[in-house]
């Protein structure tokens, strides 16, 4: 498994940045560029199980591995979702899990640093490679005030 790394200066406090990403009502629309319609359901607690989800039911399961608020999130992804079934534990899942995912929010002069560390598995590292630049943009656009 290789680990990506992304990161983008969102100008606007890191206070605003790490409550419009995890906010229900604007994480969908960062978060489209990965998958339309997307959503979470859950806890962003530390220790807490959280579900991310397309709109077809499908995702991945996970639980908050650490939160420190506007300074540090981590997830860890434990399996999928399909078929409206979890499976934490066929061969296939073991493969790869856990594999986490980390948010890094840097102050820069009252701007912010978001870095992205995740862990890439299977045959997705190009794919989030191109992804994930547009979701930090949308995120950028949200945080900034572009996006509605």
């Amino acid at each position: 498994m290789k680990t990506q790394h992304h990161e983008i200066l969102i100008r606007v406090p890191r206070e605003r940045v790490w409550k419009t990403m995890l906010d229900p009502s604007t994480f969908g629309q960062w978060t489209a560029a990965f998958c339309e319609g997307s959503r979470f359901e859950g806890s962003w607690d530390a220790g807490q199980g959280i579900r991310f989800l397309a709109p077809d039911g499908n995702g991945m399961v996970s639980e908050i591995a650490e939160h420190r608020p506007a300074d540090f999130v981590s997830i860890r992804h434990l399996g999928v979702i399909e078929s409206g079934r979890e499976d934490t534990g066929s061969d296939a899942v073991r493969a790869w899990a856990p594999c986490y995912e980390n948010y890094s929010f840097v102050d820069e002069g009252g701007a912010t640093r978001l870095k992205v560390d995740m862990d890439v598995f299977g045959d997705y590292g190009p794919f989030m490679a191109e992804t994930w630049p547009r979701a930090l943009a949308r995120l950028k656009d949200l945080c900034e005030g572009e996006l509605k």
